[in-house]
């Protein structure tokens, strides 16, 4: 992409920015519409949530982890915003085929849209995380303010590879499906309800090279034991939040131009 090129979207987003906001909006109300308790979901769901895993895997499985109510809340938290995110910006090309058919909108608005309305929820569900470090009686630090950084690059990262599945399920309707399952299998290789510690030396290795449990531990790192990460950490987040947004813009520009023929 030119200089030029990049001016030219950065004015384009600009312009839009308005029809964003408004898409954002829309998404959140049409999410907690006619719910009698409505935004108190957000909180209420990843509180239950945490109390029935809880029981499960502290009481059944017997894992020894310090603190895994709120372990698990973490871990738990961070994973839904990634999984529902991606998951509802994978249709929300196609889904919205009628308005791009009528009027020019940049396409790469709709999965934008759709990670900013699953950001903003995260935003209410930090609330549950502050409510299980109040009962559980852990000590607030200054290191609270450093989990702006994994939640950030977690959006770029999810941003990015929005662009991709939402580009590919214009062409490819099986990739909803396919990403179904993908999700379950990431989920069940990303450390959220049991330690790391638990796994084969040779998978535990792998899962490291694993950006969403760099993206959790960065972030229970900072919450659960209020210590800094590792410099890897640091710099993997950034790295892979980076990368993937570029594949992302990549796949999505060269993909974009047919989308008129299938949406």
């Amino acid at each position: 992409m030119t200089r030029e090129d990049m001016v030219l979207s950065t004015q384009k987003f600009i312009r839009y920015k308005p029809l964003l906001h408004e898409l954002v909006m829309r998404d959140l109300r049409v999410k907690y519409r006619r719910s009698f308790l409505g935004y108190l979901w957000s909180l209420l769901n990843p509180l239950l949530m945490m109390a029935v895993m809880s029981v499960v895997f502290s009481y059944m499985f017997r894992f020894d982890i310090p603190n895994y109510p709120l372990h698990l809340i973490c871990g738990q938290t961070i994973w839904t915003f990634f999984a529902t995110a991606t998951s509802e910006a994978l249709i929300s090309v196609w889904a919205n085929g009628a308005l791009i058919r009528k009027v020019y909108i940049p396409k790469y608005i709709f999965p934008l849209s759709r990670v900013l309305s699953n950001f903003v929820t995260l935003m209410f569900s930090l609330a549950a995380i502050v409510i299980v470090m109040l009962v559980t009686r852990v000590s607030f630090t200054w290191k609270l303010l450093l989990t702006v950084y994994p939640l950030l690059t977690l959006m770029v990262f999810s941003v990015g590879l929005s662009l991709v599945l939402s580009a590919l399920s214009v062409y490819f309707r099986d990739v909803v499906h396919m990403y179904s399952v993908v999700t379950m299998a990431w989920m069940y290789l990303t450390p959220i309800f049991y330690p790391i510690s638990a796994l084969p030396p040779q998978l535990a290795t792998l899962v490291e090279w694993n950006p969403m449990h760099q993206y959790v531990d960065c972030f229970r790192q900072l919450v659960v034991t209020a210590t800094i990460p590792s410099s890897f950490t640091w710099i993997y987040c950034a790295v892979s939040a980076i990368v993937m947004l570029g594949i992302g813009l990549f796949t999505f520009n060269r993909l974009q131009k047919n989308f008129i023929l299938y949406v």
